[in-house]
């Protein structure tokens, strides 16, 4: 069977390109993936596929059945949003709509579930069981599909007994993928934040209340929250990147805005810690003479995946590329709304390498410079179902 797949995924690899292609000169912003899930609809269509579509607007949730379907289910996810990037590359499929870009690889990720669908498709009658492949929307923007997917019911009549999921890493070699059990990916909420104060004549701040100090001291004293608040072992963010003080060289304004990003892996720890951003700004700001509004708006949990579906996966993914194509995985505090998915089921969320031969610093995730080599394709295909077929057992 390992042979089969291996040449059944080779076999689809020039359409696998063809599709990738198409599908990242057309992407799509967050819940605006119309044309996208047409696309994908016409694919399963000519796969006789069947499906059901309009989840969260554009989701879309396609089922193959083996011999004995009650047997056990399984699920596979991939997202199909694109990001506000203008694409800098010059190809001739780059970006053709305006100001987005797939710079986050979920053009490989739809591509990888629709080959493994086209095989799995060939091989139903070799398997027990039944496979529910999820075409997300809304990864890149809270609250994020998955959640909204759950909530809408897609898993009120049936309950997987794992979910899968991959994504493309640029600093890991094409045909080469990774693994991490347990916590791997930190949760994030987003903190918006108006410090007020009395503006006025920059030559007279004795008349005023500044709030650009004011946010200045903040920023820096919010920092001890981390510093000093944070047990050591849990992994946790606390960043700014974003400040605006509409004053000029001689006027201070009457209000400054800040906006950031805090991260965890540890929810009794996320909820402590936002008491004490919120208890820190609001206190802060008025022992100086000044005030403010703030509001953490809580985005995605801490993605865990699950041990034993991890371990074993990371097993047969080293029995299907070898063991040195097959890496462990340290921490990463970025975020994913499959986060959602793993809190509900026994999930597996694993990396598929997608950089160049001695490339040594490529452009990451969410650059406007973020290539894909094709070559990868070949490797998530066969091994989501590789990965699909032994999870079934």
């Amino acid at each position: 069977m390992r042979n089969r797949i291996r040449k059944l995924s080779h076999d689809f690899f020039n359409e696998a390109i063809k599709i990738r292609r198409h599908l990242h000169k057309y992407p799509e912003l967050s819940f605006n993936e119309l044309e996208t899930s047409a696309f994908i609809c016409s694919q399963l269509d000519r796969l006789e596929i069947s499906y059901k579509k309009g989840f969260v607007g554009n989701g879309i949730i396609a089922r193959i059945e083996g011999r004995n379907p009650d047997k056990k289910l399984i699920a596979i996810r991939a997202d199909m949003d694109a990001l506000p990037i203008t694409e800098k590359n010059d190809l001739d499929y780059a970006s053709k709509n305006d100001g987005i870009m797939h710079a986050c690889g979920h053009d490989v990720h739809m591509t990888c579930l629709l080959g493994a669908s086209s095989i799995l498709n060939k091989l139903r009658e070799e398997f027990e069981g039944t496979i529910i492949l999820i075409f997300q929307p809304g990864e890149e923007l809270l609250p994020g599909g998955a959640k909204q997917m759950l909530e809408e019911g897609i898993f009120e009549d049936v309950v997987p007994e794992a979910i899968l999921a991959l994504h493309v890493q640029p600093d890991i070699p094409a045909g080469v993928v990774g693994f991490r059990p347990g916590k791997y990916m930190a949760s994030n909420d987003e903190i918006y934040i108006a410090v007020k104060g009395k503006g006025g004549h920059g030559a007279m701040p004795h008349k005023l209340v500044d709030p650009v100090l004011l946010a200045s001291h903040l920023i820096v004293s919010l920092q001890q929250i981390v510093s000093r608040g944070t047990e050591a072992g849990i992994p946790t963010v606390l960043s700014f990147g974003k400040l605006i003080a509409n004053g000029a060289t001689n006027v201070i304004p009457d209000e400054v805005l800040i906006e950031g990003t805090f991260r965890t892996m540890d929810e009794t720890w996320r909820k402590e810690a936002h008491r004490r951003i919120l208890h820190m700004a609001t206190y802060l700001t008025k022992s100086m003479g000044g005030d403010c509004d703030i509001e953490i708006r809580k985005g995605y949990p801490a993605l865990v995946n699950n041990e034993v579906l991890t371990i074993n996966s990371q097993k047969l993914a080293k029995e299907y590329l070898g063991d040195d194509k097959v890496l462990d995985l340290g921490v990463r505090m970025t975020s994913e709304d499959f986060a959602f998915f793993s809190q509900k089921f026994p999930a597996c969320f694993y990396r598929l390498g997608v950089g160049f031969p001695g490339e040594s610093e490529p452009a990451g995730l969410h650059s406007p410079g973020f290539m894909v080599n094709e070559e990868a394709l070949e490797t998530g295909i066969g091994l989501m179902v590789w990965l699909s077929l032994n999870t079934l057992k």
